[in-house]
């Protein structure tokens, strides 16, 4: 354990105490192989000289955790605490208004206006944490994938969803969560809890940062909107501090209750026509039969709508070439501009980084030979995956790629069993913020809608796109991974594939 950090040059003090938390973190069942996310944090912040000889502690991810007065205000002796105030979701059928997308669109643009700069900092906190699982859950995810097949992932929304469980969960339940996500404490002192709200309110500036370059009305603009659906078994009440303790991340959270168990298929059906009709999203039948033991489903959709500036829908369908005999067709984008670009020879892969606004990026990283995009993407979805952007120099590029439409679900039950922790979110743990009901909490759904779409008219039949005798033609007519990055707080909001543009509809 001494060794943990190989490669980085152990002081004293407060470091001892860093190693301290590494090695709990390690010993924790919260690392079944290798590297605990949490340990690798620690070794990458004390790479980055935080570690700061003999000063007086300060933890690590100190904007994340209870403040002293905080925690003084919570440990008061003799304060009688009231029970929370609980209530009964409406049934499933109760009439509904249908999300506002420009509200929540808005709503985000509003809320980064007003950001001091600690809200920033906590942002790039959280969003190091969340690259980190990110990688870790996608790698789980991704060997699911079938060769032909690709999906989208969203790290932001998984970390908001094993958040939202941290801030409904009571120990040992919450511990366990909390060395999950990344933040392990060295000790149970309140000063060492990670503050769930604070998390979800950093969440929620990591989503208005993406959206907020150039405002509401610019116009390659971008749309996030993420809604939360809380589905009981009738009759369970959920306690209100919880529930509106989750517009801290998204103003949008929908509790409903239906029958779980007698026909958990026509469970599954209701569900996924309310949030059809709700949301208006596209995405398919994510929710298949529930179990018909649960009480709880706690589902997250998320919609994202980027729109790539100066470029042209392509006339007629092109090919795609899903491997070297296989093509389909489909449309296709084209756009000439500065972009940064990369070939990495030794890896066999290039990446050409497009921007999706002053502050987004979009990043497309393309093998060299299609039968290597399983170890492409082993060796670019790694924790130092930001720093070997780095690599990357601007010059002229024409562009031409497929027009997105990607769609995915995951049950964050399965990951959590792949990831040997099928107890964390199962029959024992308390989740007594939640309900005072002995909860059994069923599928735990991601939804993901992904659309990527040119700002501009159809290019003209006749008229081909001027590529400039210097620039560099990048045709991406082959199975890619891609990346969308907000700089500010450098969180991956997307990873994902594209084995095969239709497969994904």
């Amino acid at each position: 354990m001494t060794h943990i950090c190989k490669n980085g040059s152990w002081r004293t003090g407060r470091d001892k105490i860093l190693i301290r938390i590494a090695e709990a973190s390690a010993r924790s069942e919260m690392a079944p192989a290798g590297l605990s996310l949490g340990t690798a944090v620690l070794c990458l912040l004390a790479w980055a000289g935080l570690a700061a000889g003999d000063r007086v502690y300060v933890h690590p991810f100190h904007l994340l955790v209870y403040s002293k007065s905080n925690c003084d205000q919570l440990e008061k002796p003799n304060v009688e605490t009231p029970p929370d105030p609980t209530f009964t979701p409406v049934p499933i059928q109760s009439k509904s208004s249908p999300v506002d997308e420009e509200a929540l669109l808005e709503q985000l643009v509003r809320a980064t206006e007003k950001l001091e700069a600690e809200d920033r900092l906590r942002a790039s906190e959280v969003g190091l944490l969340l690259n980190f699982m990110g990688f870790h859950m996608y790698k789980i995810l991704s060997e699911t994938w079938g060769v032909t097949s690709g999906a989208v992932f969203s790290p932001v929304a998984l970390f908001s969803t094993l958040t939202s469980f941290y801030v409904g969960a009571l120990d040992p339940t919450a511990s366990r969560l909390q060395a999950f996500l990344g933040v392990p404490g060295e000790d149970q002192d309140c000063t060492s809890r990670l503050d769930g709200h604070k998390v979800l309110s950093s969440l929620q500036t990591i989503q208005g940062l993406l959206v907020a370059q150039g405002g509401a009305s610019s116009q390659a603009r971008l749309l996030l909107s993420t809604v939360v659906g809380l589905f009981t078994a009738p009759g369970l009440r959920l306690k209100q501090p919880f529930v509106q303790g989750l517009s801290s991340f998204t103003p949008i959270t929908l509790p409903r209750s239906l029958d779980l168990s007698t026909d958990p298929n026509l469970a599954a059906e209701k569900i996924n026509r309310f949030m059809q009709a709700v949301t208006g999203w596209n995405m398919g039948k994510p929710l298949t039969a529930v179990s018909p033991d649960s009480t709880l489903l706690f589902n997250t959709y998320v919609h994202f709508q980027g729109k790539m500036k100066g470029f042209s829908l392509l006339p007629g369908l092109k090919e795609f070439w899903v491997d070297n005999t296989t093509s389909v067709s489909v449309p296709m984008l084209s756009g000439t501009g500065t972009f940064h670009y990369w070939s990495d020879s030794q890896n066999n892969l290039s990446v050409t980084r497009v921007p999706l606004s002053a502050n987004t990026y979009l990043l497309l990283i393309q093998p060299h030979h299609t039968p290597d995009l399983r170890k492409v993407e082993a060796v670019t979805f790694q924790h130092n995956f930001l720093t070997r952007m780095k690599n990357l120099s601007p010059r002229a590029i024409h562009l031409t790629m497929p027009q997105l439409t990607l769609k995915a679900s995951y049950d964050l039950q399965d990951l959590l069993a792949q990831a040997k922790l099928p107890t964390l979110l199962g029959a024992e743990a308390n989740l007594g913020k939640i309900s005072d009901a002995n909860l059994r909490v069923g599928k735990v759904l991601n939804s993901v809608l992904f659309e990527l779409k040119a700002d501009g008219e159809q290019a003209p039949e006749s008229v081909p796109q001027p590529a400039g005798p210097e620039a560099l033609e990048v045709t991406l007519n082959s199975p890619f991974l891609l990346a969308v990055l907000e700089r500010n707080s450098a969180a991956l909001h997307f990873l994902g594939r594209v084995s095969n543009p239709l497969s994904a509809e």
